[in-house]
């Protein structure tokens, strides 16, 4: 095929509609995320992470009796396999909590009665599974590195509150469950980002769910996807005064370094789902080094003039999943909490309406050419 026989592609498949989807919609210039046609801002305020996940995967927000049945059914299903914590507390110390994740994802799916069973009820129980065990993992991927032994899960407790309760083993405070709550809100879905359309290709080929919710997790684990967050509260580590910013920015910019947090491959203006985490950032800041938020706070003001560069999704989350004591280097695993009800709403969509995806590459390498025996070559 010859260039000009090719299909129009761009780099990396920028702006290219890729298929079709009734879930989540995005104008990036006017700064608008809907789920299932709900506003962002509605549901950041107003709802909660279990009955986010209801209107996924059902396309309808719940009633009281919905909610409180799927509230129970979800905090039902957060036990993991003892072999599969086992593994978590055997792995070394230093091991990459995304790549832990990984694998235990992967491993979920041998233990799961419903593993190869690809009927919507069997794949709205695994996903129901997968999103409630991801807390149970993660929380202990955590603890595990430590040196501590894991918690397990109290069913009294919202998705939120319980994943600090994992994590720290004492029960969270309201303010703190209620802002990560908002976060898992704000995560759940994204379009065709590139986690979320990793899992539509793997389930497109018709491997079970468990298979698409690995490959998202691996997705994930790459630094220009998940890793964002980890990177801006390294950078706000490094700036490590407000007084420093305008200096540390000139730098950066002058060596045409990226400066994290800022802008977005698709939204043109401010992230909306920047302000509610910069909102939950400051109902948190007593509990932790108050100058995140002072370097944060300088550091939009300054890029915003020299660039005229809005922040994304990743940069006041760092700052709040630091004041709820998180380890920067859990920041991805605490992303795929979220994103795995998004997941597993795009997996089932894909399996209702399937086609293999399996999109054309433009050949630009050498031209025809003869084959010349081993020892005639030079």
């Amino acid at each position: 095929m010859t260039k000009t026989d090719a299909p129009a592609q761009t780099s990396g498949l920028a702006g290219v509609i890729a298929g079709k989807s009734s879930i989540g919609f995005i104008d990036g210039k006017q700064g608008i995320l809907r789920y299932r046609g709900y506003d962002i801002h509605e549901l950041a305020e107003k709802s909660s992470f279990e009955e986010t996940v209801f209107l996924l995967w059902n396309g309808e927000l719940p009633s009281r009796a919905e909610l409180a049945d799927f509230t129970t059914f979800l905090a039902s299903q957060r036990e993991v396999p003892a072999p599969i914590l086992e593994f978590i507390q055997n792995a070394p110390s230093d091991a990459n909590p995304m790549g832990l994740l990984r694998t235990a994802v992967s491993a979920l799916g041998q233990y799961d009665a419903d593993a190869e069973d690809m009927s919507d009820a069997a794949n709205k129980r695994k996903a129901g599974r997968l999103t409630a065990q991801l807390a149970t993992l993660v929380a202990a991927i955590e603890r595990c590195r430590q040196g501590l032994e894991p918690v397990a899960p109290d069913a009294a407790l919202g998705h939120a509150a319980n994943y600090l309760f994992m994590l720290r083993g004492e029960r969270p405070d309201a303010t703190e469950s209620r802002a990560l709550d908002v976060c898992l809100v704000l995560h759940a879905d994204h379009g065709f980002n590139a986690s979320t359309f990793s899992a539509k290709v793997t389930s497109a080929t018709l491997s079970d769910m468990h298979s698409a919710i690995t490959s998202a997790v691996a997705t994930l684990k790459g630094p220009l996807h998940g890793g964002a967050n980890q990177r801006v509260r390294e950078m706000l580590d490094d700036i490590g005064s407000a007084d420093r910013v305008p200096e540390w920015v000139e730098s950066k910019l002058a060596k045409k370094e990226r400066i994290m947090g800022f802008g977005h491959r698709v939204y043109k203006v401010e992230d909306p789902r920047a302000r509610h985490l910069r909102a939950g950032a400051e109902a948190l800041s007593d509990k932790g080094n108050p100058a995140l938020l002072d370097i944060s706070s300088r550091l939009v003001d300054v890029v915003n003039e020299a660039k005229g560069l809005q922040v994304n999704v990743d940069f006041w989350s760092a700052s709040l999943y630091s004041y709820l004591g998180l380890d920067p280097l859990s920041f991805p695993a605490i992303f795929a909490l979220s994103r795995i009800s998004g997941w597993t709403t795009h997996v089932m969509e894909q399996y209702a309406d399937n086609k293999l995806i399996r999109p054309r590459a433009e050949y630009v390498g050498p031209g025809p050419r003869e084959y010349v025996a081993v020892d005639d070559r030079a």
